[in-house]
């Protein structure tokens, strides 16, 4: 299992009609070969400081990440190849330069557990 992460920060001018389309768009990434799930998540790029709250309302640009489950390492790649272009390629159309976007590839090393912390669980 992999994560592909997409670090976006995006103009509070456009933060409500991004969010709209970027549920759309998470679900036609999870249409494709090996995208199994997907979160999102309101960052914090402080150290030291939280997300705001869901009840609050955020002001400034918006921060988010998505973590999109991938099966396999061929699924990804296979994005990367045939698909990635035209999927970011949408979102750069739509808002231009309203929006940042980062991305990376996480594979899971070990998982460690407080119930057990002598005991780590390899990854795949």
């Amino acid at each position: 299992m992999l994560i592909y992460e997409v670090n976006l920060t995006v103009d509070e001018a456009v933060a409500t009609e991004y969010s709209a389309w970027l549920r759309e768009h998470i679900r036609e990434m999870l249409t494709l070969d090996g995208f199994e799930a997907a979160a999102w998540y309101t960052r914090s790029d402080g150290v030291n400081t939280m997300p705001t709250a869901p009840d609050d309302a955020p002001t400034g640009p918006r921060h988010w990440t998505i973590h999109y489950q991938v099966a396999r390492r061929e699924d990804l790649q296979r994005y990367f190849d045939a698909e990635a272009e035209r999927m970011r390629r949408d979102g750069h159309e739509r808002f231009e330069d309203q929006f940042s976007a980062e991305r990376r590839v996480l594979q899971q090393k070990r998982i460690f557990s407080r119930h057990d912390p002598d005991r780590a669980t390899p990854g795949a």
